[in-house]
């Protein structure tokens, strides 16, 4: 006869043969309803484009729509923090550039989250990183600005998305590698600080080649230099930063990630469907237009490179020494 422990015993593993099948079950239906994509940012900027033409795709392939919303503010850790909190289901992720997941955590001692707890799905896309002055500014190279800010210290002004944001590092970067002094102008995301730009109120900034070379292309601004390790092929003519500062390294990345404990069944799942669409010949179009690399990396190789990242990161932070505060 069995006794009253066997038996609990006994009903635990029933319960759990009937549930993995039940869970397995939701995950290998994932999805089968709306899901809804966080975007740390304000609408504008490639970085809330790159998810709305992804989501379009999704949609259609899935059968369910992709809702975007956009939540910014506090150098994109808003947005991150809402995800973080969010069910572990699949149906709540963030698209983000590379500020809360491996910048945040070194500048920001009481953030609402954990960036190294949020579940890898996928490189989404990079961007090479250029340097860009109004068309007021009386420079046409970075030698030349790097002269004039030598001869005025504090009188030249480089616009950020915010205290933190990575062209707020950029423009820090810049400082240190060439002896300079600037006055740092954070806003609440790039369409704003690319709007003063314009005026002529700002008078550089770091950003991303496809946002600014519509607006170099009209003689509105000038492009100094570009932040990739060496001239890219869409302005062979533009010298890197690094040409003249050894090392000096900027550009852009998006990726997305799901909530903490999301199952790696699901995020693999995402993470094919998005690789997949970036080989489509319309998106690889769009991307191009915008100067972006698609990547589409896996949860693995994805997890790999923030790994790198992060520590790249950190190294940095720790020797500009910036108070977020």
């Amino acid at each position: 006869m069995a006794t009253h422990g066997s038996m609990t015993q006994l009903f635990i593993v029933i319960a759990t043969i009937l549930i993995v099948p039940v869970a397995a079950g939701a995950q290998s239906n994932y999805p089968n309803r709306p899901i809804k994509i966080v975007v740390p940012l304000p609408p504008g900027p490639f970085a809330d484009a790159l998810p709305r033409i992804l989501a379009q795709k999704l949609s259609a392939r899935w059968g369910q729509p992709i809702i975007i919303e956009n939540r910014p503010g506090a150098a994109s850790n808003l947005g991150a923090e809402l995800v973080s909190k969010a069910e572990p289901n699949g149906y709540t992720l963030l698209a983000t550039p590379q500020g809360p997941l491996v910048v945040s955590q070194y500048l920001y001692p009481k953030l609402g989250f954990d960036p190294g707890a949020f579940v890898p799905v996928t490189v989404i896309a990079t961007l090479p990183n250029m340097l860009v002055v109004n068309s007021k500014v009386p420079a046409s190279s970075l030698q030349e600005l790097v002269a004039l800010a030598k001869a005025h210290p504090d009188k030249f002004t480089y616009a950020s998305a915010g205290i933190g944001s990575p062209p707020h590092l950029y423009g820090e970067m810049l400082k240190a590698a060439a002896g300079i002094r600037m006055v740092h102008v954070p806003y609440r995301g790039l369409g704003p600080a690319m709007t003063d730009l314009l005026a002529g109120q700002i008078d550089l900034m770091f950003d991303n080649v496809g946002n600014t070379l519509p607006q170099v292309s009209e003689g509105k601004l000038k492009i100094l230099a570009v932040g990739a390790k060496t001239r890219i092929a869409e302005l062979p003519d533009v010298p890197a930063v690094a040409e003249t500062y050894s090392g000096f390294v900027s550009g852009g990345w998006y990726a997305m990630v799901a909530p903490p404990n999301t199952p790696p069944e699901i995020a693999t799942k995402l993470s094919e469907a998005i690789a997949e669409t970036l080989k489509l010949p319309d998106i690889a179009k769009r991307l191009r237009d915008f100067s972006a690399v698609p990547v589409g990396s896996s949860p693995a190789e994805m997890a790999a490179f923030l790994n790198v990242e992060r520590e790249r990161w950190r190294e940095l932070i720790g020797a500009l020494d910036i108070n977020p505060e």
